[in-house]
């Protein structure tokens, strides 16, 4: 089985333009996350896929492996499908720019869903972790998931989910971690499937997988990272930082 990670980084941020070449101690973000995912030492390749010259160069001068991308993308998906058409590989990890504290056992953990998935009926997996503060429950720049019974996504939402109706049931919240693990048949199906209103409507492209009928496993994991979204963010990572 062949695996390798592919690392989606557009230079624009909404939120904090230019994050990924901020200075996270000596080096820039996407760097960081770039050594993070090789030094792993899981897949057979790591690439990263941009748009923008600035992070193709940083990379490359580093002695890592980007790709540029030939047409404009609205979310990450969308860029590695495009990077991988032509490429021979079972799993494509998609790890995340902005997360340079990226880990071994996280990254393994998804790989693990396809290496005993004999008869391959899991399209997709991802992480969650579990979350308590009632803060971060409520932020909708934390996407919440529910699972069935075997782990497998129901549904993604910036709302509370589940809605705390009967405050005396004690049902978990989990928080998902941008992670993903694909087939690549499950990947390049992505943009040719329209989008549907419940996708546009919470901006969070994992649904619409799941409005397409796609398999998607969730491994809970305790291990957290620092998500750089913020300039506060990149505070905390740099206080983190060892």
């Amino acid at each position: 089985m062949k695996s390798i990670a592919m690392i989606p980084a557009r230079y624009a941020a909404s939120r904090f333009p230019g994050k990924l070449m901020q200075d996270l101690k000596g080096k820039p973000v996407i760097l960081r996350t770039y050594e993070a995912a090789v030094n792993t030492a899981l897949f057979n390749e790591v690439y990263v896929v941009t748009d923008s010259t600035i992070i193709y160069d940083v990379i490359t001068n580093a002695g890592g492996k980007a790709i540029m991308s030939k047409k404009e993308h609205d979310c990450g998906s969308d860029r590695i499908a495009e990077a991988v058409t032509d490429l021979e590989v079972d799993i494509i990890v998609n790890v995340q720019g902005d997360e340079p504290f990226t880990d071994k056992e996280s990254l393994a953990s998804v790989l693990e869903v396809f290496k005993n998935d004999s008869s391959k009926e899991i399209d997709l997996a991802s992480l969650m972790t579990k979350i308590t503060d009632w803060e971060e429950i409520n932020n909708p720049n934390t996407v919440k998931v529910i699972v069935d019974t075997n782990n497998f996504a129901l549904y993604f939402s910036r709302s509370p989910i589940p809605y705390p109706r009967d405050e005396k049931v004690d049902a978990p919240y989990f928080k998902h971690k941008g992670i993903y693990a694909f087939r690549k048949s499950a990947l390049l199906d992505f943009p040719r499937l329209p989008m549907q209103p419940l996708e546009a409507k919470e901006k969070i492209e994992a649904i619409r997988y799941l409005e397409y009928g796609k398999k998607l496993k969730m491994i809970e994991t305790s291990v957290t990272g620092i998500e750089i979204d913020t300039p506060e963010d990149l505070e905390r990572a740099k206080k983190a930082w060892k």
